[in-house]
């Protein structure tokens, strides 16, 4: 997942496995949460995304917003450079052996 230091990017296997479901199209939502007394929230498929990984994504422009929904969610899309960040971190966890894998999974 280079050019980037591991502890740049946050839960690493996570951040992975948000660009795969991504890839395949599943629905990203950032729900502003200001006013309800809560924080932004991020969603995928339903399941809720860990800020730091959706701030991550869209600082480096790996996302993009796409519209809003009928009830006030944002659409996040996989911009070209998300895919491409994708691929090489497909590449990277491809080359891991599986004390490694399992090493990046429970450390981050």
């Amino acid at each position: 997942m280079s050019p980037y230091q591991k502890s740049e990017i946050p839960a690493r296997y996570e951040t992975l496995m948000v660009l795969h479901h991504l890839g395949r199209g599943e629905p990203f939502m950032m729900l502003p949460g200001d006013e309800d007394g809560y924080g932004t929230r991020w969603t995928l498929g339903g399941q809720q995304v860990q800020p730091a990984i959706a701030q991550f994504l869209m600082r480096h422009s790996f996302v993009r917003d796409a519209g809003l929904t009928e009830f006030g969610a944002h659409q996040l899309r996989l911009t070209p450079s998300g895919r491409s960040f994708h691929d090489k971190g497909r590449q990277w966890w491809d080359g891991l052996g599986f004390y490694d894998k399992l090493k990046v999974i429970v450390l981050g």
